[in-house]
């Protein structure tokens, strides 16, 4: 798991203009630098999305359930090629035909491990067969589950957490898909605290 810890990040303004590169370590870093990273829907014929429970070694929010796949485009590179790379690193599944169905800014802060997301978060969707073999890495993935969206959504926000924090703003473009899903768009009680509306960087150094 370490080892991506040094590969690169694009960092960006609140409007995903880029502005320079840092490691994942350090972009993760309380108080968090606003980088661009991805989260992919794998959804079925039947609207079901598939979740990951994200495994214990994770340096960030282990071990709680997320979506399909997550991660960061290197300085440069097109989030859907990024976001099939990791599908096939972590699932063993793809390519897959990935359409970009919003953007949601994010800040979280890991309590456990201290480490922070900060993400211009590009949401991919892509349909993958409830039957089609998946092979994930159990150092990656700890547990995968096909779910109604709906009924997730409905349990997040009765119980968050078993969730990861940005969980409800990547499944709103399922829910809301006629809504704005853009940077600035308002994704309801779903988004996580301390998510800045103007793009600055949260104050502290929590």
């Amino acid at each position: 798991m370490t080892s991506r810890e040094g590969h690169l990040v694009e960092l960006v303004d609140h409007t995903g203009r880029a502005l320079g590169k840092t490691t994942v370590s350090a972009a993760h870093q309380p108080p968090g630098q606003l980088h661009r990273a991805f989260s992919v829907l794998l959804t079925d014929a039947a609207g079901r999305v598939l979740l990951q429970r994200r495994a214990e070694v994770k340096t960030r929010f282990p071990l709680r359930w997320a979506n399909s796949c997550c991660g960061h485009p290197e300085p440069g590179e097109a989030p859907a090629t990024a976001a099939n790379r990791r599908l096939g690193e972590e699932l063993g599944v793809g390519p897959v035909e990935l359409t970009e169905v919003g953007v949601y800014v994010y800040y979280a802060e890991d309590p456990v491990t201290g480490r922070v997301e900060y993400e211009y978060d590009h949401v991919l969707r892509g349909e993958l067969p409830a039957d089609a073999p998946v092979r994930p890495d159990p150092a990656e993935v700890a547990e995968l589950r096909w779910a109604d969206p709906a009924a997730v959504a409905a349990d997040l926000a009765a119980d968050p957490q078993p969730y990861a924090p940005w969980l409800g703003g990547v499944l709103d473009p399922l829910l809301r898909p006629t809504a704005d899903h853009g940077p600035t768009a308002d994704h309801g009680p779903a988004r996580s605290a301390g998510a800045t509306d103007d793009g600055a960087e949260p104050s502290g150094g929590r």
